[in-house]
Formats: structure tokens, sequence, C-alpha cells
């Protein structure tokens, strides 16, 4: 069972509440093993996915466990102990942390994200009632998965821009940026060598796969569209800059996709590329297959015109 909040829980998986009776937990159980063996019609990967959810809650001592917080998730990054904390400048530790230059990191990733899910999660627990950690596993597993996956996409956000920090002073990325025309916004845009890429940062906590053209997956709504909306995005903030962008990205966590990459063969959307987290760092530097990079002169000229246009959200 994946790690990340976005995915369901032991519970959730099994069908019943976290409040249930070990006997409706035990009976939930067998009834989801018969619902999705398959040789009886089911999944093989529900199947899977029951009998995990049982071992992590099926007895006594591993529910209380799973309930108190331990097991695949221990912490949760608290955002006040983020190191990408500046809004229209880099900050100190993104110019120098031990003894290797960072990237020039602007603007607070998953900002958004962590603001929604404060919001939505003081909303559940309920007026009058102290709050003393809002991310607190315990806390954060409880709660329905509409509220964790605004925490999980938050996390997402962040790690993008921990890789992106690691690749040094020729790369520079801007974090949560508005893009007026369209109303929505980008995760990530990221100039270096490679190119300039605009990237949108996910975690649905299930897997996800392109087909015709889009993004698909259990957890991803019909209605989602994330590759259409990323590049209509690009396209608005590209114009409105005099820029152009390398490459459209959506970066997954590595589980949840079956290659390293995906790419959009055909339609509006063709070359964008779905990755695995692992392979984002080789995908800035080298850029996409086939397209050529920047040179230095013009990555000076890119980035002083984003830095003057680009507004964050």
């Amino acid at each position: 069972m994946s790690a990340s909040f976005a995915s369901s829980t032991p519970y959730e998986v099994l069908g019943v509440s976290a409040a249930s009776t070990d006997d409706e937990l035990r009976r939930a159980y067998r009834q989801r093993l018969r619902e999705t063996h398959p040789d009886t019609g089911g999944s093989a990967t529900l199947f899977h996915a029951v009998q995990v959810a049982w071992e992590l809650v099926g007895t006594p001592e591993g529910r209380a466990a799973y309930d108190a917080g331990s097991g695949a998730r221990a912490t949760v990054p608290d955002a006040r102990g983020s190191r990408f904390t500046g809004a229209g400048r880099a900050s100190a530790s993104s110019r120098s942390e031990g003894s290797s230059p960072k990237a020039r990191s602007y603007g607070p990733p998953g900002g958004e994200e962590r603001e929604h899910y404060l919001r939505l999660i003081r909303e559940w627990v309920g007026r009058g009632v102290e709050l003393k950690d809002p991310y607190d596993p315990a806390l954060v597993r409880s709660a329905p998965q509409e509220i964790r996956r605004w925490l999980a996409k938050a996390m997402a956000e962040e790690e993008t821009a921990r890789i992106v920090s690691t690749l040094g002073l020729g790369f520079t990325v801007w974090n949560n940026v508005a893009v007026a025309k369209t109303g929505g916004n980008i995760d990530q845009v990221v100039l270096g060598p490679g190119g300039l890429f605009a990237i949108s940062s996910q975690d649905w906590g299930s897997e996800v796969r392109v087909s015709k053209g889009e993004l698909v997956g259990e957890r991803i709504a019909d209605d989602e569209e994330p590759l259409r909306s990323l590049g209509a995005n690009a396209r608005a903030l590209g114009r409105s800059l005099g820029v152009r962008f390398s490459a459209l990205v959506v970066v997954v966590p590595d589980d949840d996709l079956a290659a390293p990459f995906e790419q959009v063969e055909r339609g509006r959307q063709a070359g964008a590329v779905v990755i695995r987290r692992s392979v984002l760092a080789q995908l800035l530097r080298n850029g996409l297959g086939g397209s050529e990079g920047e040179s230095i002169d013009r990555i000076f000229d890119l980035r002083s015109r984003l830095q003057a246009g680009i507004r964050f959200v």
C-alpha cells in the first residue's frame, strides 16, 4: 500500500469506518476478499490491496499502531520548516547549504495547497476544538481523502523544489506561478541548460498512465484533465511573458508510473511527458530527447524576462 497520504487508507480499502469494531472489520475483510478474488471475477490488484490493508489493521496491535500514526509514514513535514520560504527572492539556504551552491528558488512551493489543507482540516475537526498539530500523522490518516489529497499535493511540490535545488546555480525555479489569463497556476517553472519547463507536481495516491493524450488514473477525476490544464496555463503564461516552454512535465511518485516516463505522441499536448520523480533531475539537465538546450546568453535573457514578469499565487 502506498505511503502517500492521497492513497486509500486500510479502512477505505475494506469499506468500513475507522471507528468500526474488530468484528465489523473482520466481516468486511472477508466480504472484500470474496468480491475482489480474481477467480470470481475480481481484480488481482484490489485483492492484493485488501490483503495489505488487513496486514496493517487486522490485529488489535497492528490497528493500534496504525491509528497512532506509525507505519508507512511516521512524520509529516511542516511548512514552517521548509527551506523554500521566499515569495520574491531566493532564500539564503537555497543559495548555500553544505558545500554545494544551490539553484535559485523563488516563491513558496506547495504554499497554496497547505493553506487549503489547513483550512479544511480545521473545518473537519470542528469549531472550538483545539488542534495542537494539524500535521500529526494519526490525524492526517483519519481525515477524508479529499483533505489528505491537498497535503499530498503540497508535499509533491515541495519535493520537486528540493530536487531542483540540488542542480546548482545554473538552474532557477519559480514556485506556484500565477497565470492571470486563465486564473490558474503552474506549480513550477524551471529554467536551466536543458530548457524552460512547465511542471505540475502531483500525487494522486494511485497508478496513472497516458491514454488518448491525457493522464488518467483511479484517483483522477474525469473532468480533471491534468495535461490539458498544464498546457493551457503554459501557453497563456508563455504568451504573456514572450517565452516558449521546451516541455510540459507532470511529475509523479515512482510507484505510480509503470515506466520511467510516458510521452504524449499526438494531439495538442504532443511532446508533454509524465515522469517518475527519480528521473526529474536527469530530464532537467539533459532536456527532452531531441530538443535543443539553452545557451548561457539565452538563459540570462530568459531569467531576466521571467523574473520581471512572473507573479506568484
